[in-house]
C-alpha cells in the first residue's frame, strides 16, 4: 500500500470512529431526555386537570414561533453541509452563521418568555406558585428543568457551530473532510427533535 493510500485509509477510519462516537453521545442524550419524558408522562397521568390548567399560562404563539425557528435552523444546518460537499465554502459559512443567528433568536424569545413568567411570580419556590395545586407545581418544575436543559443544549450548539464556522474559514473543514461539521449537524438536529417533543407536551396539552 502506498503512503497516499495509507493516509486515505487512516482518514476513513478516523471518520468512522468520529461518527460512531457522536452517535453514542447522542444516544446518551436521548436516554437523559427520555427519562425526563417518562417522569413527565407519569405526573401528567396522575395530575391531568392541573397540567391542563397550568399549560394555559404558557404562550402558545411564542412556542410555535420558536418551533418554526428551530425547524428552519435544522434546514440551514443541513444546507451548510451540502454546500461544503459541493466545494462552496462561502455558502457553507453563510448557512452556519444563519443557523447561529436563528439559535440566538430562539434563546432571546425564551428569555422573554421566562421573564414574563417570573414577572407574574411563576417560578420555582415563588409564593404564587406554591399556592397552586401540586399538579401545577410539578408542571412548572418540569417546564423549567426540561426547557432550561434544552436551552443549555442550544447554547452549546451555538458555540459548537461557531467553532465549525472557524474551521471552515481556515479550510480545516473541506469538501473531502467535513465529518466534524456533519457531527455538529447531528447534534443540532437532536436539539431540534427534543424541542419538537417539548413543544406539544407543555404548550399543546388538551
Amino acid at each position: 500500500m502506498s503512503s497516499q493510500e495509507h493516509s486515505v485509509a487512516h482518514v476513513h477510519r478516523d471518520d468512522v470512529a468520529s461518527r460512531m462516537g457522536m452517535w453514542l453521545f447522542l444516544f446518551t442524550e436521548l436516554l437523559l431526555f427520555g427519562g425526563m419524558f417518562f417522569i413527565y408522562s407519569v405526573y401528567r397521568f396522575t395530575h391531568q386537570a392541573d397540567f391542563h390548567l397550568a399549560a394555559k399560562e404558557l404562550n402558545t404563539v411564542m412556542g410555535t414561533f420558536n418551533t418554526a425557528i428551530l425547524l428552519t435552523s435544522s434546514l440551514t444546518m443541513a444546507l451548510s453541509i451540502a454546500a461544503i460537499q459541493k466545494k462552496n465554502k462561502n455558502l457553507s459559512i453563510f448557512f452556519q452563521i444563519i443557523t447561529i443567528v436563528l439559535a440566538l433568536s430562539f434563546m432571546v424569545n425564551k428569555y422573554f418568555e421566562w421573564t414574563a413568567k417570573f414577572h407574574h411570580g411563576i417560578f420555582p419556590g415563588s409564593p404564587e406558585l406554591l399556592d397552586k395545586p401540586n399538579g401545577e407545581i410539578l408542571f412548572f418544575g418540569l417546564y423549567y428543568v426540561m426547557t432550561g436543559l434544552h436551552g443549555l443544549h442550544v447554547i452549546i450548539g451555538m458555540i459548537l457551530i461557531g467553532y465549525m464556522t472557524r474551521l471552515t474559514k481556515k479550510e480545516i473543514i473541506t469538501h473531502d473532510s467535513f465529518v466534524k461539521l456533519e457531527s455538529a449537524g447531528l447534534y443540532w438536529h437532536l436539539v431540534d427533535i427534543i424541542w419538537i417533543f417539548l413543544f406539544p407536551l407543555f404548550y399543546l396539552i388538551t
